[in-house]
């Protein structure tokens, strides 16, 4: 087991540093063009495998980091640079999650390689969880998979919403029911290959923020999967069936679903994708505040200004912990025993909004402005309150693990 520290090693100082440089290079100078296309930025993704951030053994390296530190640190610096491109960049991640946490080994080895493509010809692909009538209340997901014996393949119908890379994927990752009378218990996920027939993109949603990462529904019509593309195969998902309904008679114990067993294992990684985002707003307003003279002197001289620099810093900083905290234990098989992971996930997303407004505020009018990029911040930090479990769900999830209780 890693020995927790908080000093990062040489190794670690060399990757956060070259991503920075990424980040502040290639990143930042194209951020505004792409958030005013509101279109999927190719050219900025391509360059990203130029170098290796974008590519399967980049992210291998960091999610098999022995600390647990080398997914925050880069999510970190990738969204200082922009949360949009950076989401762009590193959402093809969670369908990668989705793989990792629910896929055999051959699964694992076959599509996720896929997801990424080549240096010269990439690929992004999507997780599909989310549906209009289904998205912090899993349970009331309508997208059915139906197991077709005769021929070993399922067939999936349905539409699934908020889909980062919905459409344009190459490997869609499907989230389906697939026994209603389990609820959310009764959900799996599916590998949807490159050219699979029935599967085509619904509406693009025109949005808030984080505008240059594209996000779609997904609408599945008749489309017929091989038996090989259910995650962790039937077998298993026959035995785990078997559990919940026993329990289910019984009473017993809760069973977790498919999407919940990704959210849980990327909510420490969109902690410090929203630390990122938090830190690059405090760090313009600082440097506002240290050039900007009003009545004759910098505006961080007034103690309205500088106490909410000095919040600002705090709360980041603790962002930071709780986040490195949640992902060290995570990858030394620590047990959520508070939902840490979700504590990480809640702060972090508060605090991004929270700064982000404080940004905009010490520059006044011109934050208000996109001439200044707080402006944008403040929009992207939006939305980590809201996706991948909103903060109200996060305090559900934290009150049940501390309490033991159904909460409500």
């Amino acid at each position: 087991m890693a020995e927790f520290t908080m000093e990062l090693s040489d190794e670690q100082k060399e990757v956060r540093d070259w991503l920075h440089g990424f980040a502040a290079d290639v990143i930042r100078p194209a951020a505004a063009e792409w958030d005013e296309r509101e279109e999927t930025p190719w050219p900025v993704i391509q360059e990203a495998a130029k170098v290796g951030i974008y590519s399967l053994d980049f992210y291998a390296q960091q999610y098999f980091d022995p600390t647990g530190l080398g997914i925050p640190m880069a999510m970190e610096e990738l969204f200082w640079g922009d949360a949009g491109i950076a989401l762009s960049i590193v959402g093809t991640g969670l369908a990668a999650v989705g793989v990792l946490a629910n896929g055999t080994d051959e699964q694992i080895g076959t599509w996720i390689p896929q997801m990424y493509g080549a240096v010269n010809d990439v690929k992004v692909a999507a997780f599909c969880s989310s549906e209009p009538d289904a998205g912090s209340d899993v349970a009331s997901m309508r997208t059915r998979a139906v197991y077709d014996e005769a021929t070993d393949e399922w067939v999936i119908d349905g539409t699934k919403t908020w889909a980062t890379n919905g459409g344009i994927a190459n490997v869609h990752v499907v989230v389906a029911v697939v026994d209603p009378e389990l609820g959310s218990k009764g959900h799996a996920s599916f590998i949807v290959p490159p050219g699979t027939p029935g599967l085509s993109q619904g509406q693009k949603f025109k949005k808030h923020g984080i505008r240059a990462s594209h996000t779609a529904e997904v609408v599945l019509d008749g489309v017929r999967v091989p038996g090989s593309c259910l995650l962790g195969g039937k077998e298993k998902l026959d035995e785990r069936l078997a559990r919940a309904r026993e329990r289910a008679r019984k009473g017993g114990e809760r069973v977790k679903n498919a999407a919940m067993a990704t959210f849980e294992a990327s909510r420490p990684a969109v902690a410090a994708m929203a630390v990122g985002t938090a830190r690059a707003a405090y760090e313009v307003a600082l440097d506002y505040a240290r050039t900007r003279e009003q009545f004759g002197r910098p505006i961080i001289d007034n103690q309205g200004v500088a106490f909410q620099l000095a919040d600002m810093r705090t709360s980041i900083d603790a962002a930071r912990l709780l986040t490195w905290r949640a992902s060290w234990m995570a990858v030394n098989g620590k047990p959520f025993t508070a939902a840490e992971g979700s504590m990480s996930k809640l702060f972090a997303s508060e605090t991004a909004k929270k700064v982000t407004a404080q940004a905009v505020q010490i520059l006044g009018g011109n934050g208000y402005t996109r001439e200044y990029p707080v402006e944008r911040m403040h929009r992207d930090s939006a939305i980590y309150t809201i996706f991948e479990g909103t903060s109200e769900i996060q305090r559900l999830v934290i009150a049940r693990t501390l309490s033991g209780m159904p909460i409500r």
